[in-house]
């Protein structure tokens, strides 16, 4: 919502994910900037275009849900900007690590931010997975705290495991004062396992 109100870079984001119950009807919102509307698709079956009015910040659309893909087409004189899809996610089948920074300082203090997505068999994040994943870590660094964004979670930050919340987790690995390179692994029962590594220098 931000970046669409007070910046020029291009934005065109939907929510949310599209995991939900045969003919529920669901608010679908679409944050965008630089066009003048957003089409929205269902399968590819078009739900119409909408534009901001006035201090608007978003366009929504009430859509009954069916699986598939939810797509929105932001626009600008006619012509396409951007395309954002969602799609129904599978079951929870196989682990995602993601680091916000690849090479970080070997000072002790330096840190790696890993993003843990439960995805289904075609890469999609799985909104309502919860699954229980365990980290292993090998070489220069340790995990300095876990989380997932769930604020009644009963689960200790200083950890080598969390249950993941609508399908995410976090690592945070930080550095010793020793250069070389981190290999974070997470594991999850039923799940294809994912390693990262992480360079300190």
């Amino acid at each position: 919502m931000y970046q669409s109100e007070w910046t020029s870079k291009p934005v065109l984001h939907i929510l949310p994910h599209w995991n939900w119950e045969t003919g529920k009807s669901v608010e679908v919102w679409a944050y965008y900037n630089n066009a003048d509307e957003v089409e929205l698709y269902l399968n590819g079956k078009s739900l119409g275009k909408k534009s901001k009015q006035n201090d608007d910040l978003h366009v929504l659309w009430n859509v009954n849900f069916e699986p598939g893909t939810l797509k929105a087409v932001s626009r600008k004189n006619g012509k396409d900007v951007l395309v954002r899809e969602v799609r129904t996610a599978g079951a929870p089948a196989k682990i995602e690590l993601i680091a916000d920074r690849k090479n970080i300082k070997s000072d002790g203090k330096d840190l790696s931010f890993i993003t843990v997505r439960i995805l289904d068999e075609a890469g999609n994040v799985v909104p309502n997975a919860d699954n229980l994943v365990d980290f292993k870590i090998e070489g220069n660094g340790f995990i300095a705290g876990v989380d997932n964004g769930f604020q009644a979670s009963l689960e200790p930050f200083k950890a080598n495991y969390r249950k993941a919340f609508h399908g995410l987790c976090l690592a945070i690995l930080q550095s010793t004062e020793k250069a070389g390179s981190i290999k974070l692994t997470a594991n999850a029962k039923g799940l294809a396992s994912s390693s990262i590594t992480i360079t300190t220098k």
